[in-house]
């Protein structure tokens, strides 16, 4: 065998190794029974073709590989935001693991979350005795200032109610009457993870908020960022051009301390995300202000019910989209944008014009959460691209009309077709019968790009076969400007490679582009 103490191979050579591919060879003879490798063949020809599109098109009672995640993990991360805040998901370990290892996998970082650890008994007794010395543990072991709750497909199935069981065992005793529990249902099989972060922030400024008296502080504004695995490099960004303006804001739901903590020797919990006094003085704000429409309605009419001005945008990437957003701060603090940040405007439209000749014309498909597809959309028609297929599984008719509205406003969106409700699979057929340029999403697109040959670029939650670009922005001129920057890397890197022969494919010697 090759491997040995002296000779340590990693996993992907190491099933290269002669031994290795003898060993999986006769597993696939002997155990799997396959068909003949030409009827494989013709099979995956056959998927390849417009007949076999319609069909699975028209796929009602199966989801492969859909672009989304369940409610629960976005309820995790929203908790992730706030100060000193453990996430309690009242349910099964094994589901509290997953969204874990989601966000460690994505960020890099740890992600503490507990369970009630529900089991059979549970499931048929329902869950109380579990939330009640959860909480217990939860409280006394990690020094929380305040415990998100949030549940599972088996909660929500036998029907536990989140605030009778936490009164109930905050009357046991198991955190005090008065520590703060918010909580939300989060069924994990309606909706999808930005249903789950809309829900547990909207729990926790109800928790906060209800019943007190609103005394309005004009020109503040609070800023909620959407569920975002950009956070980190986005509202740093963000901070970064408020602070330039001088606008009195909070950011509500900051988890950009959390997924970038420094390896200084100290073990960090919890970091940053926003003070719980900064959570209660922001029922003052004259505004309520959110990145991403989808990932915020229910908690935008619980803010107007207050009586604040709210809007919302679709993640503010590129330059329209970023003008909208820094208007609207201006309309409401009164401050003027300043020159310096024109400036930073000028910069991207510069080198949007530099690079003109190798973006025009260039045609994409997009898939991830309904703000994320929107943005992308309007920036590639910004640099004379054609988005061709726009896909949100979890995109709604209403997502479906703004897109469409979006697409008809320039020349460039008028092949374009939008694709609510449909997974992975299907963007397979749409590549393989209208191919595209490249792919933007996340890394789940790495098997299309195989497949298809188009060349995929990661912008999106989550990216676990790439380290880092959650620490870099996507949002307002900079982050557009890095958007830029990476679409033109795929372009020239796929250059490169089509043209690497000299004489055969490289007539020129190309080193200037």
């Amino acid at each position: 065998m090759p491997q040995s103490a002296e000779k340590i191979l990693d996993h992907a050579p190491l099933f290269r190794e002669p031994e290795y591919r003898q060993m999986l060879a006769e597993k696939k003879l002997n155990f799997e029974c396959p068909h003949p490798d030409q009827i494989v063949t013709d099979q995956g020809e056959y998927t390849k073709t417009w007949e076999y599109r319609e069909k699975n098109l028209a796929r009602e009672a199966l989801v492969v590989n859909p672009a989304k995640a369940c409610q629960p993990l976005g309820a995790v991360f929203a908790a992730a935001g706030f100060e000193r805040t453990m996430s309690f998901v009242h349910g099964s370990q094994g589901c509290v693991a997953y969204y874990r290892s989601h966000l460690s996998r994505h960020f890099k970082e740890p992600s503490s979350a507990v369970s009630s650890s529900m089991t059979e008994d549970a499931a048929v007794f329902g869950g109380l005795k579990n939330m009640i010395d959860g909480l217990a543990n939860t409280y006394t072991l990690y020094d929380p200032k305040m415990i998100a709750v949030s549940t599972t497909c088996m909660a929500e199935v036998i029907g536990d109610d989140l605030h009778s069981f936490i009164e109930n065992a905050k009357g046991q005793g198991s955190v005090p009457a008065d520590f703060d529990v918010p909580f939300a249902h989060t069924p994990a099989f309606v909706g999808s993870h930005v249903d789950g972060y809309d829900g547990m922030v909207k729990g926790i400024l109800e928790n906060f908020w209800k019943g007190k008296e609103r005394k309005e502080v004009a020109g503040s504004i609070n800023i909620i960022p959407g569920f975002d695995g950009f956070c980190v490099g986005n509202n740093r960004e963000l901070k970064r051009l408020l602070d330039v303006m001088g606008v009195s804001y909070a950011f509500i739901q900051d988890a950009s301390d959390q997924f970038d903590t420094p390896s200084d020797g100290m073990y960090r919990m919890y970091d940053g995300g926003t003070k719980i006094e900064d959570v209660k003085a922001a029922l003052n704000a004259e505004a309520t202000l959110s990145l991403q429409h989808y990932s915020t309605r229910k908690t935008l009419e619980f803010c107007q019910e207050f009586g604040q001005v709210t809007a919302s945008f679709h993640y503010p990437l590129g330059l329209k989209a970023t003008d909208e957003f820094l208007m609207k701060v201006s309309e409401i603090s009164g401050k003027e944008i300043p020159g310096t940040i024109g400036l930073e405007r000028g910069r991207l439209v510069d080198a949007i014009a530099d690079s003109q000749a190798w973006l025009h014309g260039k045609k994409y498909a997009i898939y991830g959460d309904p703000d994320f597809v929107y943005a992308v959309a309007r920036f590639v028609m910004e640099t004379g691209g054609e988005p061709m297929h726009c896909l949100a599984t979890n995109g709604t008719s209403a997502w479906e009309a703004e897109m469409k509205e979006l697409l008809a406003s320039s020349p460039f969106g008028k092949d374009a077709q939008v694709w609510s409700g449909k997974d992975l699979w299907a963007m397979r057929s749409l590549l393989f019968t209208e191919p595209v340029d490249l792919l933007i999403g996340n890394s789940y697109g790495k098997y299309l790009e195989r497949d298809t040959g188009t060349p995929l670029i990661r912008l999106t939650f989550p990216i676990f076969d790439r380290h880092h670009h959650h620490r870099f922005p996507l949002m307002g001129y900079q982050g557009g400007l890095r958007v830029l920057t990476t679409i033109l890397d795929k372009i020239f890197d796929k250059l490169d490679r089509e043209t690497s022969k000299v004489g055969v494919t490289d007539y020129s010697y190309d080193l200037t582009r």
